[in-house]
């Protein structure tokens, strides 16, 4: 089997194509260290065949800690019909970019037994390497969403789940009859959840994404929207990875999170709308 690093070269290898230099925006070229450009500036592969793009570490409130159970909480199935709704859009894709990857479990769900070519990159690096651990092919990096490292025109699909977009960014790295894919939490979604944490706020038990719905249309006046609404019933194993896997219990005190703890959920909505825009 090969190790990580030798899977994130013969990647550069044979899609080197695929990103271009945040620096000076030149287009680089595959060696045995990672990706040159023009003006020498390089990015070199980690020994989890990952590439660091970034100009400065940053430090970000997602860690394994959440990364993990987060991870656990998608391959129970918690997911299962908004991933397939998904795939169905995805069967002419070919190059494929997952924006805010995370640790990487959506994509490779998504991916699982097909031969495409995918990226997937967070700001977070301990979930970009977590990522590596999945048995795909796709590539890993660690990237700044309004400095993207990739060339014009590269990506038949931009998967843009629960994460923030930059629409200026992903019209220049789309390719032309692309996609756009973008899911956004829905009013219902984690209900149970927040109104565990806050029990007594009902400000924070009333969520809405509208704005954000709205920016993408703006954009995108031509895209489709799906709302996708369901109960999962949570394993039990699982349950406290529920809480985990959210940062909806970092405003709640210590002593609702105890309370929570002791008596976890058994049942969680998950209430999203699932957002299309594809290019001519």
């Amino acid at each position: 089997m090969l190790k990580k690093i030798d899977r994130g070269r013969l990647f550069l290898a044979s899609h080197s194509d695929l990103f271009a230099c945040p620096l000076c925006h030149q287009k680089v070229v595959a060696n045995e260290s990672g990706l040159i450009c023009p003006n020498r500036h390089r990015f070199d592969l980690s020994k989890k065949g990952t590439l660091f793009f970034l100009d400065h570490p940053v430090k970000t409130d997602y860690d394994q800690d959440m990364f993990v159970p987060r991870s656990r909480m998608i391959q129970s199935g918690m997911y299962g019909p908004v991933l397939e709704a998904i795939a169905k859009h995805l069967e002419q894709s070919e190059r494929i970019l997952d924006i805010g990857c995370g640790e990487g479990s959506f994509l490779a769900q998504l991916l699982a037994g097909q031969e495409k070519t995918a990226i997937g990159f967070d700001i977070a690096k301990e979930g970009v390497y977590l990522a590596t651990n999945h048995a795909i092919s796709a590539f890993w990096c660690v990237a700044d969403l309004t400095n993207l490292p990739f060339a014009e025109g590269s990506f038949d699909t931009i998967l843009n789940l629960f994460s923030p977009s930059n629409y200026q960014e992903f019209e220049r790295i789309i390719k032309p009859g692309g996609q756009v894919i973008k899911v956004v939490p829905a009013a219902g979604y984690l209900k149970e959840l927040r109104k565990a944490f806050y029990p007594e706020d009902t400000a924070k038990q009333i969520y809405s994404n509208e704005r954000v719905v709205e920016k993408f249309f703006e954009n995108y006046p031509q895209g489709s929207r799906e709302r996708i609404s369901y109960s999962f019933a949570i394993p039990e194993a699982r349950r406290l990875d529920l809480l985990a896997m959210s940062p909806l219990e970092w405003g709640a005190s210590q002593e609702q999170i105890a309370k929570v703890r002791e008596n976890p959920l058994h049942e969680i909505t998950v209430d999203i709308e699932l957002l299309v825009a594809k290019f001519s």
